[in-house]
């Protein structure tokens, strides 16, 4: 199998080039510009929701990466990911829960709503040097009945 990940690596300070005017971060001990991905997130679901998909497809990078390791499917490419949400079907609506936010990855938990049927999932963003999105990978966890013998120690809610 293919590895995805890529390590994490130092430019040699001799290669480094001087960061582009505002704020800065420190990353493999050289100076960076930092972007705002939180706000790119949060503008990527305000735009889902209004089904506003220009506007959705310019938070991503053309080269976006788009993963669901639940059914090991993986969608590559700004047109095609838009059109995968543009396509995907029922009255759905998206509501983040939580935030979570670093300069160059974020995490949100999202509400989503077909109908009556509610489902959560957790996406994972990742940046790039421009601010827009170049990796999601999304979980949609299921519901199911905890293991007997705990309820002395839990509550149901």
């Amino acid at each position: 199998m293919e590895n995805f990940y890529r390590p994490l690596t130092r430019t040699p300070s001799h290669q480094a080039r001087e960061p582009a005017p505002g704020r800065l971060s420190v990353a493999g001990c050289r100076l960076v510009r930092m972007t705002d991905l939180r706000k790119t997130v949060e503008n990527f679901w305000a735009f889902a929701e209004a089904r506003d998909w220009s506007a959705f497809a310019d938070t991503l990078a053309e080269d976006v990466v788009y993963t669901l390791p639940q059914t090991r499917e993986r969608i590559s490419g700004r047109a095609r990911y838009t059109e995968f949400n543009r396509e995907y079907p029922g009255d759905w609506h998206v509501r983040i829960e939580r935030i979570v936010a670093e300069p160059s990855q974020v995490v949100t938990w999202t509400h989503f709503t077909v109908g009556l049927e509610e489902m959560y999932a957790v996406s994972f963003f990742t940046g790039d040097a421009s601010g827009r999105i170049s990796a999601v990978t999304d979980f949609w966890p299921e519901p199911y009945e905890p293991p007997a013998g705990r309820d002395h120690l839990t509550e149901r809610y």
